[in-house]
This record gives structure tokens, C-alpha cells and sequence, in this order.
């Protein structure tokens, strides 16, 4: 019964911060790391180099400390882009992996798909622990998924009639303006 609870728990846990799951970097993300940290290593460098004001030398400094964590993070990509010099990073190509690392950086795992297939990991550990106590899991967890599916559907459609009817928009907030806290927090993270 403890490990179900704990199960259960987690399945918790995953499924009400959504906003907090991210895919794993790509290699065009994981290269745009490795050009921010070369940029900053030779801004540093040639700060240095053209004796700048100690203040404008301390913050490329900085800069790029900073971004050797965001290397570390994301890893090295399996082909390192030439990033040797100033021309080399100002490279036109160079632009294009930082343009497409940006519109990959703000997806995130449907709220929804992800829900549901930890609810169904759970259901099939639940039947396959079977007992009372599982066949009562897996029917509160059916019932969960139900839930979730009818709320995904709410959300689509409220967005789809604010879409629909421009001029109802000041009404169809003020409706919701009753809701709570966490519901709204819910219904924001699922539409993000």
C-alpha cells in the first residue's frame, strides 16, 4: 500500500507543474551554448586586449563565467562549430544556430500528453500489483484521466470561442474571475 501511495504521490508531483518539465537540449541548442561561451571567452579577451574601461573588462569577465555553466549544463554537441576567432563566431551560420536554439527553447512537453502517460505507467503498475488496493487505484486513476481529458477539452474549446469572438473577451474573463488560485494557475500552465 506504501509503494502505490508513493506512486501515486509522484504521479501527483509530475502532473502539477508542467511549466517546470523541458525536453532534453538539442544539438542545436547544445551548440548555441558552446558559441555563447566562445563569444564571451573572446569579448573577454579582446576587452583585454583594447584596454577598455576596467568596468566594461569585468563584466565580459563575468559574462563569460557565467556562460561556461550554461555549456556545462547543456553539454557539448557531437560536432564543435568553428569558434576560433571573432570572424569565426560572427560567422552567418553562427546566427542561424542561435535563431533556431531560441524558437526550441520555449517548448515544453504537453501538459496533457504527459499526464496521461504517467497516469497510465501508474494504472498498469497498479494492475499489475493488483489486490484490493490496486483495483482501487486503477479505477481512481481511469477516473483522474477522464478528468483530465474533459479539462483539456474545456480549455480548448473556452480558447477557441475567446478566438471565435473577439468582442466577448472582457466578458468571458470577468466569468472566470471567480476561480480559484490554483485553478487558474492550472489552466495557465496548460495553455502555455
Amino acid at each position: 500500500m506504501k509503494k502505490l501511495t508513493a506512486i501515486v504521490a509522484l504521479a501527483c508531483l509530475f502532473t502539477t507543474g508542467c511549466d517546470t518539465l523541458r525536453f532534453a537540449p538539442t544539438e542545436v541548442q547544445k551548440q548555441n551554448a558552446y558559441l555563447h561561451g566562445r563569444v564571451t571567452k573572446i569579448a573577454a579577451d579582446t576587452a583585454k586586449e583594447e584596454f577598455v574601461s576596467p568596468k566594461l573588462q569585468a563584466l565580459t569577465d563575468l559574462s563569460h563565467l557565467q556562460s561556461r555553466s550554461y555549456t556545462a549544463y547543456f553539454g557539448l554537441p557531437k560536432e564543435l562549430p568553428d569558434a576560433d576567432t571573432a570572424a569565426d563566431v560572427l560567422a552567418e551560420s553562427n546566427y542561424k544556430i542561435a535563431q533556431a536554439s531560441l524558437e526550441r527553447s520555449s517548448d515544453r512537453p504537453d501538459p496533457f500528453k504527459t499526464t496521461d502517460a504517467l497516469l497510465e505507467l501508474v494504472i498498469g503498475i497498479s494492475a499489475v500489483a493488483g489486490g484490493v488496493y490496486g483495483a482501487k487505484v486503477v479505477r481512481f486513476l481511469k477516473e483522474a484521466r477522464l478528468k483530465s481529458k474533459a479539462l483539456e477539452e474545456v480549455i480548448k474549446g473556452n480558447e477557441l470561442f475567446k478566438q471565435s469572438n473577439p468582442e466577448s473577451r472582457q466578458a468571458f474573463k470577468q466569468a472566470q474571475i471567480q476561480q480559484s488560485p490554483e485553478t487558474q494557475k492550472l489552466v495557465t500552465e496548460i495553455k502555455g
